[in-house]
């Protein structure tokens, strides 16, 4: 199965676990909901064609909003990093310079590609904002980031996820809350928060009570949904998964973050999906035992995902 790679980047991304979330996702006759898109990988991965995905990160939202009315083009996107690659590489201070001027900008007018920049030019891959919603991550010290072959690589990704976004994807910068409220039976949800327990300031704080409000909605809901979460690391584990998450079904997998600023977020994870309908799989670190239908319909999206990056988008 071919990954596709959205170009905002984040420390946590799930480009490596996509293959596994999506071997568990049902036949759904309605809409991929996300009230945390974060990057989008997973969501462009779905090979659904109708989708309503959200953030409290309003960039995120914009970035994409963007791509989708054709006002962020491939053309436009190689022609911005060429340019600020350029005085990136020149500026003094080993680049740190511009990256300054950049973020400086960034946080004045919010323009969507200084977005893009900043989150593929910060240290160790990470997007963090203040409390004051200004970006918050150091350069990562390298002024020769934008390089030919990594803006071709930024350019072909941009053209990757245009091919899927359509009329039918919906974009809000809204709270997971409203979103969750607004899926229907047919709908599935895919929800990946910040995970409790372990350092994660992504765009706002995560707490206990949010964890819990979570669980509520979730356990309410008419749809289908998974969960991301964190099972256990080497230090300590997730307490939320007996407390709260025991009542539904879960799967684990081991995991490795390369990005983190703490050691205690650098080693092995167990990460969990917790979800609410069977599935013919095994517990940990499963391979796939797929009953036929299910192998259909994994063909028919990675069909469907193959004919759409194929189209000439640009």
């Amino acid at each position: 199965m071919r990954v596709i790679v959205p170009p905002i980047k984040s420390q946590g991304i799930k480009t490596k676990l996509v293959p596994w979330i999506q071997a568990l996702v049902p036949g759904i006759r309605g809409r991929w909901i996300e009230p945390f898109l974060g990057t989008g990988v997973v969501a462009f991965n779905s090979g659904f064609r109708e989708t309503l995905l959200s953030d409290i990160n309003p960039h995120v939202i914009q970035f994409y909003q963007g791509v989708k009315d054709r006002v962020i083009t491939p053309p436009r996107v190689r022609e911005f990093l060429e340019r600020e690659g350029q005085l990136l590489e020149k500026a003094p201070d080993q680049g740190y310079a511009h990256f300054r001027i950049v973020k400086d900008r960034f946080n004045k007018s919010h323009d969507p590609l200084d977005f893009l920049f900043l989150s593929r030019s910060g240290f160790n891959g990470m997007m963090r904002f203040n409390r004051h919603g200004k970006w918050n991550i150091p350069f990562c010290q390298k002024p020769e980031r934008f390089s030919r072959s990594y803006i071709t690589k930024i350019v072909n990704q941009t053209r990757d996820v245009a091919c899927l976004i359509h009329s039918d994807w919906s974009f809000m910068a809204e709270s997971f809350e409203k979103v969750i409220m607004m899926a229907k039976k047919d709908d599935i949800i895919y929800c990946d928060p910040p995970y409790i327990g372990r350092y994660v300031d992504y765009y706002s704080g995560w707490t206990e009570q949010d964890e819990q409000k979570l669980f509520d909605l979730l356990s309410a809901t008419p749809a289908r949904f998974i969960l991301s979460t964190w099972h256990h690391n080497d230090f300590r584990t997730n307490p939320f998964i007996d407390t709260l998450w025991g009542k539904f079904n879960m799967v684990t997998r081991d995991h490795f973050y390369h990005s983190g600023g703490k050691l205690e977020n650098r080693r092995s994870v167990v990460e969990a999906l917790i979800f609410n309908f069977p599935a013919n799989i095994r517990k940990h670190n499963h391979g796939m035992e797929p009953k036929p239908e299910q192998l259909v319909l994994l063909e028919e999206r990675a069909e469907y995902i193959t004919q759409q990056v194929s189209q000439a988008c640009e």
